[in-house]
Parts: structure tokens; sequence; C-alpha cells
């Protein structure tokens, strides 16, 4: 057949080399063979088919557990609200309308601590949290005496906690009632020429302090109960300064009942410095002089008809010794329990006093002034008990469960409190509020938020101090920063005091959060707004006193470079800063020489005042709500934690030049050399730039390997839409079916109440926790080590799950409490870099506990001299002042209080070892 052409055997045919054809021998021999060409073409295409779907299956079954699904997207699991999306949505939710019912519905009646009233406030706030935040009420109220396993088990299991829930824990401190009280002047035998009438006699047109007004007798929170008499002596502020004058200019104080006027210090300061040089007594009264331009002598008329001071009011206060120790007087260092032992309490008053009303005040004043020989009985008769108050807590889970941030504002108040505390209260509320409208739209923190509504703070910061006591341990595990709220708004001032590591984190926040009232304008440029009653200023005799400006200004001069004050003492920060090394913050609106009189603590501090003079329409209780809120959003979802260390360290050399300036202003013999300590001081703040360029590379790192795998994700995207396109089109070209997604997208509704019952069946199992001891789940544990180590696999999936969230991403894998396909475990891509992330995460962490450690580094077991409960060696309130900032304290009042060369030497000493170990601490 060499002269024959042959075509391919599939069905070929053959000729001769003249072009005829001639017969296939093989294809005669089987005729069925003629339709096999039909049957392989078939089969090519059906394997074509089959293999399309298989692979369709696989990317969709693949696509089911990933965020990168677009259907995950529209339906359960869209992508929740992060970073400036979720500061976006949070603003849009607090509001006026609501402040102000929050504001009623707190200061409807008298609240103070221990009170039935007090009890009722705990459980409103533990039902705002638990509507709020979609925790489950449970069938019995979760109150826990202190110290209980269920106590102990609700704050130590937060970093196990996967879903929020809220609690009340009930602790005993000693506190005090009043119960009969007098204030007289004698003659030589004896006679009453004068007794004043020591209640407030509210008037009408406030409705609510003229119901309220005898509610609460007029008193000091823990003063000795005792009748004494003594000659009055006049001692002005009561400052250090003004005793040392007075015993300078030959002044015995022995015996006597010292009259002194409210501001400069701390009122328990005044007490402890009379009672120091032999007092009898003290009687603290509000002076018109400190009430700036705003006083009837300046044409204004006295509240309730106007903006100035009522005559009558009076302010109560606690007198403890706020600088030895705050909390509980006979608990010192521990919490104080139901059964917990007790000591005599050192920090309280071994003599009596008394808050009077200005008017009182002037009659005593020019007694005083006029020489008056006569004698003064002060009767201060109190009941003093152990008494139960009520912490309410509540625990929103982040994905990282070792880092918490903490908000915390106190709800009990002398009377009704509208400003103090009920406006801070009503603004938490509004941020309470903010948070769980993120949560409901899917959003989570990267770390764990725990808010906190203190009882007692008013008695001497009871409330959070026995919590700090009881969970010292935790705190300084655990607890990255400490964010308060007092009162949120008496006045036109906004004012933020801040460890210096949080002061630009703060500031940047009030400078997205706008004026309250003029829309040019950011909550920052409030720092400087004054009121609105200058008086007729044309008016060559208007009356404004120079040493009360001084004193005001005093406490306004305390600030950084960035306008942030430092803080001392005087609300529930203290035990967290001063004593654990919390980097902490304070803020709200404050009133200055030219708002309307706010009447602390006093039964006129109404709802009716707040409204009418503190803040008409709530702006600012609004405007503080949303600072609070972004700076929680920042700090619980930056990828590096926003700490400014090198601020930080900047302001400790100001702090160092502070303290060589009192130096030669006190011209005090004290010899130190304070060169070494500066040169540690600046080798911290070499080792903190450094920090810096860290936690720049580590974050940018992280990113980087996230964005990489990013565009891995939108490749494979694409190759999944381009695959069911195809793979629909030849269904429908051959089967004639229409392609339908695989999943149906969820409402809105249906979305929330799925997340309601996941957060449900989370509540329930808080509800069944574990409450066996520590001791019998170590010999008896119920989970097996396997089971152990897939929780540490879940917890490190879910946090790498927060970390790709909260830095721009969508995550690798989907969070293995987000999906109940995936049985608890995380569905990982294919060739996702889980070394490197595990690796760039970690970094990053490293970077974030040396900025946690930072604040710690200041603090030194021994404490401060005379005063061991306070730790902080870089700021502490000052051993004289009871409110107010001291900064480098040992060292300061080595020199500017004791005089002391050698105490001075050992202070910089002991100072500088902490600073070269803080260097060692945070050096990369």
């Amino acid at each position: 057949m060499s002269s024959e052409k042959a075509r391919s055997a599939f069905g070929g045919v053959l000729t001769k080399a003249d072009g005829l054809p001639i017969a296939n021998p093989v294809a005669a021999a089987t005729p069925q063979n003629r339709r096999r060409p039909l049957f392989y073409r078939f089969l090519a295409c059906y394997a074509l088919l089959y293999s399309l779907f298989v692979a369709m299956k696989a990317i969709q079954s693949f696509g089911q557990h990933s965020f990168f699904n677009e259907d995950n997207r529209k339906g359960h699991f869209k992508k929740p609200l992060m970073g400036e999306a979720a500061e976006k949505y949070f603003l849009e939710v607090p509001n006026e309308e609501s402040c102000i019912q929050a504001s009623r519905q707190y200061t409807a009646e008298p609240h103070p601590a221990g009170s039935d009233r007090d009890l009722q406030t705990a459980k409103d706030f533990l039902t705002l949290l638990q509507n709020e935040l979609g925790i489950k009420t449970p069938s019995e109220t979760p109150i826990f005496p202190a110290g209980s396993l269920k106590s102990r088990h609700a704050t130590l299991m937060i970093p196990k906690a996967h879903a929020p829930y809220a609690w009340i824990d009930t602790y005993y401190p000693v506190m005090n009632t009043p119960l009969e009280r007098n204030l007289q002047t004698l003659d030589a035998d004896g006679k009453v020429l004068w007794e004043a009438d020591l209640e407030e006699h509210a008037e009408p047109e406030d409705p609510e302090a003229h119901k309220y007004s005898d509610s609460v007798p007029t008193f000091h929170g823990l003063s000795k109960g005792a009748d004494v008499s003594g000659k009055l002596i006049y001692a002005n502020y009561g400052l250090v300064e003004d005793y040392d004058a007075l015993v300078g200019q030959g002044v015995n104080l022995t015996g006597a009942i010292v009259l002194t006027r409210y501001g400069g210090n701390f009122r328990g300061i005044k007490v402890q410095k009379a009672q120091e040089l032999g007092a009898a007594g003290v009687l603290i009264y509000s002076d018109v002089r400190d009430d700036g331009t705003v006083t009837v002598e300046n044409g204004y008329k006295p509240y309730p008809h106007g903006p100035a001071r009522n005559p009558k009011a009076v302010q109560r206060g606690s007198v403890q010794f706020l600088s030895m120790y705050p909390g509980d007087p006979t608990t010192p260092g521990t919490p104080a329990y139901e059964n917990a032992t007790r000591t005599e309490g050192l920090n309280k008053p071994q003599i009596p006093s008394l808050p009077i009303s200005q008017e009182n005040g002037e009659k005593l004043l020019k007694l005083a002034k006029d020489g008056w020989n006569g004698t003064v009985r002060l009767n201060n008769q109190v009941d003093e008990k152990v008494m139960p108050i009520w912490n309410t807590m509540a625990i929103i889970p982040g994905y990282i469960k070792d880092e918490v941030v903490m908000l915390g504002n106190h709800r009990d108040a002398w009377v009704m409190g509208a400003a103090d505390p009920t406006s801070g209260t009503a603004s938490i509320h509004e941020t309470i509020r903010g948070l769980g409208a993120l949560l409901k739209k899917g959003w989570k923190p990267l770390r764990s938020i725990l808010i906190a509504s203190w009882d007692a703070e008013e008695y001497g910061l009871i409330g959070s101090t026995e919590w700090g006591e009881d969970f010292t341990e935790f705190v300084d595990k655990y607890v990255v920063a400490y964010l308060n709220l007092d009162g949120a708004a008496s006045g036109s001032r906004f004012q933020v005091g801040a460890s210096p590591s949080l002061a630009h984190l703060v500031y940047g926040a009030a400078l997205a959060v706008p004026h309250p009232t003029e829309e040019s304008k950011t909550l920052w440029d409030a720092t400087h707004d004054t009121g609105k009653y200058f008086g007729d200023m044309q008016d060559v005799n208007i009356r404004l006193n120079a040493e009360a400006v001084a004193v005001h200004e005093a406490s306004l001069n305390a600030r950084d470079n960035l306008g942030v004050g430092v803080l001392g003492s005087g609300s529930d920060f203290t035990i967290f800063l001063q004593r654990i090394g919390v980097a902490s913050m304070n803020h709200g609106f404050t009133s200055t020489m030219t708002d309307a009189v706010y009447h602390y603590h006093s039964v006129y501090d109404s709802e009716r005042w707040e409204e009418m003079y503190a803040d008409p329409g709530f702006y600012r209780h609004v405007a503080v709500a949303k600072h609070l809120g972004l700076v929680t959003l920042r700090l619980t979802g930056s990828v590096v934690l926003p700490l400014n260390t090198t601020h930080y360290a900047y302001e400790l050399e100001s702090y160092l030049d502070k303290v060589e300036d009192q130096a030669i202003a006190h011209s005090t013999d004290v010899n130190v050399d304070l060169s070494p300590l500066r040169n540690s001081i600046h080798s911290l703040q070499a080792a903190s730039q450094a920090l810096d360029y860290e936690k720049f590379v580590s974050e940018r790192e992280l990113k980087k390997i996230l964005k990489k795998w990013h565009k891995k994700g939108s490749k494979l995207r694409k190759l999944r839409r381009k695959a069911r396109k195809a793979y629909c089109k030849m269904l429908k070209k051959v089967f004639g079916k229409e392609c339908h997604h695989h999943s149906k997208e969820l409402s809105p509704k249906t979305q929330q109440e799925e997340d309601s019952q996941s957060r449900e069946t989370d509540a329930d199992a808080h509800v069944q926790v574990d409450l066996r001891s520590e001791e019998t789940r170590r010999l008896h544990p119920r989970s097996h080590p396997h089971s152990e180590r897939g929780e540490n696999r879940k917890e490190r999936s879910e946090m790498m799950h927060g970390f790709a969230l909260h830095s721009g991403f969508e995550p690798p894998f989907q969070s293995p409490y987000s999906d109940e396909h995936t049985c608890g475990k995380p569905v990982s891509r294919p060739h996702f870099p889980m070394p490197k992330i595990l690796k760039a995460i970690k970094r990053v962490r490293a970077v974030n506990q040396k900025l946690i450690a930072f604040e710690r580094g200041f603090i030194s077991e021994d404490g401060l001299p005379s005063r061991e409960w306070y730790k902080h060696l870089g700021v502490a309130p000052g051993r004289w002042l009871g409110y107010g900032a001291t900064t480098l304290p040992a060292l300061t009042e080595s020199i500017t209080l004791d005089k002391n060369s050698t105490l001075a030497k050992y202070e910089a000493e002991r100072l500088k070892r902490l600073v070269d170990k803080l260097v060692e601490t945070i050096r990369v």
C-alpha cells in the first residue's frame, strides 16, 4: 500500500493510488463502531462537566467558611464595622434626649452609698448593661458577696469569656451616717448666744431639692463623733501654708475650733493638719469669694432665682485622710469582705468636723476677725458601722483575651448628685449604648472592655479601691488602661487629666469630637471656654477675689505642653494609677470663675440646676460620652497600643526641672546631685525612641503580610467568579437550568435574632460556670489536656482573626466562635503563611507589653514615705494636697516638706534605679 494514501484510523477512508476508495476490513466486521465517535464526544463532555462541578463544589465549600465569600459578606458573616467606620457609627448613637432621661432616672431620689436607693441604682445599671450588651437576664439577679466563689469567678474568668456578661459585687466597708449635730456660740458662763441652722431649707422653685432638703443631713463622711468646745481660730483655706503662718505668728491651736473655707486642698487635709496641731474640731464653710464674678454683689440673684450661690447651701463630703490611703479605713491594702479582719483605721479623723453654709460661715468669720473671745461648741454625733455597697460590672470580650481596657464611673451621690456623679453616669450610659449598637452590627473589640459602676466613691473612693485591692494581681496582669468619668458636666470648660502616655490619645480624640455648642470648633477648643456670667464689666467696682483666682489658676497650671492635666487623686482612677501602675484618664466639663455657681455636694446639685445652668440641652454630656467612646475604641482597636512613652519620658525631665525650681523657691539647705537621675532619664528617652521605631516596624510588617495574603484572596475570588460563570453557562447550555446562590441573605431582623441567640447561649454558659475552688479544679480537672490544647488553638486563631480585622483586612480564616459549621476549628486557607503571621503578631504583642509595662515601671513596693499605700514614684496626690498632684512625689517632698538632704539623696537614687530598670524593660 505504498501507493495508497491513508487517513486517521478514527473513521478514516482508505484509497488506492488512483484515488478510488476500498473497503475497511475492520469497520466492515463491526458495524456498531460507526456510532462510537458520538459516544466518545459525549463522554468527554460529561467528564468536563463533572470536573467543573466538583471544582465548583470545592470552591463553594471552601467559600462557605471564608470571609472572602461574597455571599457571606451579604449574609450572616458580613464583615463587621472596624476602625473609622466603627467610630463614625458609634458617634451617631449618643444623643441628648436619651442622656436627659438617664439623668432624670438616677436623680429622681437621693442615693447615698449603702442606702436602699443606692442598691436600686446598682440594679438599674445592671439592667442597662444587660439590655444594651445583649446579655440574657438570669433567673436570679447576679449579686455576689465579695470574696465568694461566684464573685471571684466573675472577674477571674474574664480572660476566658466569649460573650458579654454582667454582675454586682457587694463589699462591706465601715461608713457612717449623721445623728445629732449642733453648732453654737457660748459666752463665758456657757450660755448659748447663737445656734446655727444646719439644714439647707431648699426653696420650692427647685421641686426635687425642696422635697428632699432634709433627707440627707449636712455632715462629713467618716467624721469623728464627738462634742467639743473651744476658742475660734480662722485658718483661711486650711492649706499647710496657712497653718504654718498661724504657728509662725505664735497662735496656739491646741483645743481650738478651726474655721476654714473650702478650696485649695481636699477637705480631709484641712482636718488632718488641724488635728496634728492639737485642734479640737474643724468647721468648713463655702465662701462667696471663691465664686468668681457670679455673686450677689455683682448683680446676680442666688439660686434658685439666679446663678449665684444659695447662701444656705452646704457642701457635704468625706474628711478621710486621703493622702494616707483611700478606701475602707479598716482594711487598708486588703478587700473589705463581710468577715474581714479590721483595724481601727488610721485615715479617719480623731477630731469632729462639720460643713456649714456661706451664711453661717460669714457670721463666724466676722466674730473671728473682730477678736471675739467667746467659745464655740461643735457637736457631731454619727452612727459608724459596717455597711454594704454595690459595684456593678460588665465585660465585653475582645479577640485578645489578656488585654483589658477599663471604663469606670461612680454612681453614689451625697443627695441627688445631678452633676456629681450623675452627669458622668448619664454620659457613660450613652457610651454603653454606642458600644451596644456596635455589637449588634457584628463589631468586636480587639481587646476586652471591662465596665464598672463604682459605689461609695463619695466616702473615700471605697468601691473602686476595695475591688482593686481584691483583684490587684488581675489588674496588674491584664488591665492596659483605666478611663475614668466622675462628673461630666458642672460648667463650661472641658478638662482632661491623664498619664502622659495617654496624652496624645485623649488630645486626638477631643479633636475628633465636635464642640458641644459651636459648629466651627472641636471639643478640645472647649478647654479654653469660660462661662457667660461676667457681671457688669463696665463697673469698676466689679469684685473678683485675687486669692481665689490664684488658687483656681494653680490647678490649671499643672498641665503638660499639650494641655493635658496631671492626675493626683480625688476619683476612682487612684488605685489603678497610684498603687498598681495602670495608665489612666479622667475627664469632664468643670466650672470656671464666670460659670453659674456649682453647689457641690449640696441638695441644690439637682436636675433642675443641671438642666438650667450646668448644661442646657445636655450637649456637653453627649460630647463627653463621645470622647470616652472614641478613646475606648482607639485603645481597644489599635494593633499597636496608642501609648506614647516618649512623651512620658520627656515629661519626666520637665518634672525634674520642677524639682530643681522648687528647691530654689523654698530656699532649702538640701544639697543633692540630680545629674545621675537626669542621665538615666535621657537613657529612657533614647530607649523609648527606639521602641517607637519598633512600634512602627512591627505593625508595618504585620499589615504587609496581611496585605499580601489579601491580594491572594482577591485572585481567588476572581477565579471563583470565573469558574462559577463557566459552570453556570455550561449548565444552562447542556441541561437548560439556571444557577442559584447556595445561601440566602439574612434579613437584618434575622441577623439580630441569631446574634442575640448566640450571646444568650454564651451567657447561659457563664451562669453555669465552674465555681469550685482553684485547688479543687487543679486536683480534679474536668477538661482533658487535649481539650485544653484545643482551647488554646481556638484562642490563638481568634486572636489572629481579630488582628486581621482590626488591621483593616478580612481575616485569613473564620473565627472559631462565629461559625457553627467549623465545629470550633479554624478553617485555614491553602498555603496561608501561619508561621509568618504568628511571628508578626508575637512581635507586635511584645511591643504592646513593653508599652503597658512603662507605667508599671514607676511602682515601688516600698511605697512613699509615711504613706506606703501609694507606690507610684512618678506622680501621687500631694501629702498636704489630697486631690492635687505632686510629680516625683517622694523626691519633691523630701526637699520641699522634709528638707532632709539624706532622704533626698536616697529618693533620687531610688528613682534612678527604677528608671534604669525601666530602660531595660522597654529596650528592643
